[in-house]
């Protein structure tokens, strides 16, 4: 098994992928408070346990998304603050989080580099949401009923929709893990739903048109046991 730069890992055969990260002012461990790039740990477990090999990229110039790219054998987006409105054309409602522009830069490169080269791509809450501002696609900046209150975790059940890439990964309603609020309003170009929750917000998104495997999903996997999503990617990136 190769990678398409050759760096899937040669011992163990794991796909090389590359999970987006954070990058904090402030982070404290030990005696030491540091800027820092970081990302909850479930992201790269994910990954692991789906039979990958986790890269973490810190933020970076978006010049530099197409080489990184050009490393890797599949893409994950992870989730996080709220895009900044700008992206899409809007103007900022209230309840939107402050904005994180150089993340949002970043990490919107690094999904335009994956479409161009076709490298497997897996867009988690605030990556879904990009995956659709990257493809002209709008938000609605608020919703209720995704979240368990603040700092908490909630559960809700989505329906895939037959036919699509993520219908044929799970087939059945399922309960899935969720703290967002916001939620995709127009879809971007070439995107189609292919989950549902019960009130009608979009869950999930993906590009049959695409040449490579483009999927993107609001909930939060790396928060559960279920690990046929991540799988799907490991397995197109392999």
């Amino acid at each position: 098994m190769a990678g398409r730069t050759g760096v899937t890992d040669a011992r163990s055969g794991r796909p090389l992928i590359g999970v987006s990260t954070y990058l904090e002012s402030r982070t404290r461990w030990g005696v030491w408070e540091l800027e820092a790039a970081l990302l909850p740990a479930g992201y790269p477990r994910l990954v692991q346990r789906a039979g990958g090999l986790a890269a973490l990229l810190p933020p970076d110039a978006p010049e530099q998304a197409a080489g990184a790219v050009a490393r890797l054998d599949g893409l994950v987006i992870a989730g996080g603050p709220d895009v900044d409105p700008v992206r899409y054309g809007a103007e900022r409602d209230p309840r939107t989080g402050p904005p994180a522009r150089e993340r949002d830069a970043w990490e919107l490169a690094l999904i335009q580099a994956a479409l161009a080269a076709d490298v497997p791509l897996l867009g988690i809450c605030r990556g879904m949401q990009l995956l659709n501002i990257a493809l002209g696609g709008t938000m609605t900046q608020h919703i209720d009923g995704h979240t368990g209150g603040v700092g908490i975790v909630g559960h809700h059940s989505v329906k895939p929709v037959p036919g699509t890439l993520y219908g044929g990964l799970v087939d059945e309603e399922t309960s899935v893990p969720t703290y967002h609020h916001q939620a995709v309003d127009r879809l971007g170009a070439g995107l189609i739903p292919s989950a549902y929750a019960a009130d009608g917000t979009v869950e999930a998104v993906e590009l049959p048109s695409a040449g490579g495997w483009v999927l993107g999903v609001q909930w939060h996997p790396e928060m559960a046991e279920d690990v046929r999503v991540m799988r799907a990617l490991v397995e197109a990136a392999g």
